[in-house]
């Protein structure tokens, strides 16, 4: 518990701590656009894929328990890893759309 309260308090540092380059001498400022919808496009597939593997696995136990409703469980599998990998497109367009 202890490490994870340093490692949020070290990311709030960070992230506070960016305003103190803000001003440039010269040229143009980088853009961390493109490098934030990388990290969040991955974090999304990251979750979507996690999310897909405990809907397979609660699928898994429920036909195990009652195999007479293997439709309506399949069925319903389908339909659950079909929302989840839709949120992770939708991740995918945003991020096209916000990059160029």
């Amino acid at each position: 518990m202890r490490k994870l309260q340093y490692l949020f308090m070290t990311l709030a540092v960070l992230c506070m701590a960016s305003p103190a380059f803000a001003q440039s001498t010269g040229g143009s400022a980088p853009s961390w656009v493109p490098i934030g919808a990388g990290i969040g496009m991955g974090i999304a597939s990251g979750l979507c894929g996690i999310g897909q593997g405990r809907v397979a696995g609660s699928a898994a136990e429920a036909i195990a328990r009652n195999p007479g409703a293997r439709a309506g469980i399949q069925l319903m599998l389908v339909l659950g890893l079909a929302f989840i990998e839709s949120l992770a497109l939708f991740t995918l367009l945003i991020v096209f759309a916000v990059v160029k």
